[in-house]
């Protein structure tokens, strides 16, 4: 009988371990809630008062009576007390922690102990936020969900792109209305085209006028010309595109104020213009000079008008997405006024630590660091911002450039005339459209 009863408990256990993996891989989610959750729960609560006092974070409670001055004389040992935490809470593919600080501590020691919170609980990753004063929040994730990101769904508006999916497995939304202008940073084969080319995607089907500006002949955007309104290959088109525009810009203001509103948005529809989003690959060729009296003035012109548009054109409807492997100061001092007003922000790859200093420092300096620590292997990978002033890790969806090319010629006859750029019609490509 015993022989038996030990082949069938292993054939059970066989079985448990067979179906466990089936549903390890094909439904992450259902394993985690039933067995990744409960275990590493687990961990959390028996390791947490170890990891606090290895890592600094419990505090030692003076004994109630046998102290002369700081010298223990008799009494009771010192006993580190580790701060209290929250039962720790399941999340969609991983968990939270709240924990309660002890007078005089701050989340920067907590910052510090991260990776140990990583071996500890035997997690992918663990990130450290302060919702408010006295608390801090440990959300750990089970497993890199960028490693295989999934299609994440947001509903369609205008001017809102779904670029791809972020670190808790929501949607990456680029939303214009919210975030009206964006800064994109990355290296060579970062990922950095592959979005450019699905922002377009996801916008050529919207009544959007698209504008391009790509100095290096047009090699990256003058392949969705077929959709673009305007599509200027050298900096001289350059400075044409961004003078119509703001000529635009301020045919737009006279509208306003004759209606008496604040934005293009407050307009009725019939009188509303269309809304234009000019998109920049590599910011540095507009910015660069080879020493000549006219390339100075033209990188000045440029420098200007993307100024005059990203100060007063989100409330007109105008919008700029721009994106360079190279973001710093030294390209001159109109990249960094240009930068205050580029409120989102994402950063791939970048190939020097001012880059991400420059994209992401003002905004969060813990983005800096995790921006940095992207690898060449993870292409589409990038820190971005959000419109509540935080931050993410997030992967775009990979757009091949063959769909790309055919969704904008599947619009072209949707691309909206701007009656400005016809007053100019040397900085259309083709002069056709």
């Amino acid at each position: 009988m015993g022989p038996i009863l030990l082949a069938v408990g292993l054939a059970v256990l066989a079985w448990v371990l067979v179906v466990g993996d089936l549903v390890r891989r094909h439904r992450p989610v259902w394993h985690w809630y039933l067995i990744g959750y409960p275990a590493t729960a687990c961990r959390v609560l028996f390791t947490w008062r170890k990891v606090a006092q290895l890592n600094d974070l419990a505090v030692s409670k003076r004994p109630p009576r046998g102290l002369l001055g700081d010298l223990v004389v008799k009494g009771d040992p010192l006993r580190p007390v580790a701060p209290r935490i929250s039962f720790p809470r399941a999340t969609r593919m991983g968990l939270t922690v709240l924990v309660r600080l002890h007078a005089g501590q701050t989340p920067a020691t907590f910052l510090k102990a991260a990776d140990a919170f990583v071996h500890a609980w035997k997690v992918h990753a663990v990130r450290v936020t302060s919702p408010e004063r006295g608390l801090v929040l440990l959300t750990a994730t089970a497993t890199d969900p960028l490693q295989q990101p999934g299609l994440a769904s947001a509903p369609a508006e205008l001017l809102s792109a779904l670029i791809g999916v972020l670190e808790s497995g929501g949607a990456w939304v680029m939303n214009l209305r919210l975030v009206p202008h964006w800064l994109i940073a990355g290296a060579t084969r970062s990922g950095k085209s592959t979005l450019l080319a699905r922002l377009i995607t996801q916008l050529a089907p919207q009544p959007v006028a698209l504008v391009g500006i790509d100095c290096k002949g047009g090699m990256e955007l003058g392949l969705f010309a077929d959709r673009l309104s305007a599509l200027a290959t050298c900096r001289r088109e350059a400075v044409a595109v961004l003078s119509a525009l703001v000529v635009d810009m301020q045919d737009r203001m006279s509208v306003c104020r004759s209606a008496g509103v604040r934005s293009i948005w407050e307009l009725p529809d019939k009188l509303r213009p269309v809304p234009v989003v000019v998109i920049v690959d590599e910011i540095a060729e507009l910015y660069l000079s080879d020493g000549t009296r006219e390339s100075k003035a033209e990188a000045e012109q440029c420098s200007t008008l993307l100024l005059r548009i990203g100060q007063l054109g989100a409330a007109l409807g105008l919008h700029l997405v721009v994106a360079g492997q190279r973001v710093g100061s030294d390209l001159g001092p109109g990249v960094t006024a240009l930068r205050a007003q580029l409120g989102g922000r994402i950063c791939h790859r970048v190939n020097d630590p001012g880059t991400a200093e420059m994209t992401l420092g003002d905004l969060n300096k813990d983005a800096v660091a995790v921006a940095q620590s992207i690898t060449a292997e993870e292409r589409g990978v990038a820190v971005c911002t959000g419109p509540d002033g935080g931050w993410s890790r997030a992967r775009s969806h990979l757009t091949p450039t063959e769909e790309a090319v055919s969704t904008a010629r599947k619009y072209a006859a949707t691309a909206p005339e701007l009656p400005a750029l016809n007053r100019a019609p040397e900085v259309l490509e083709g002069g056709d459209k």
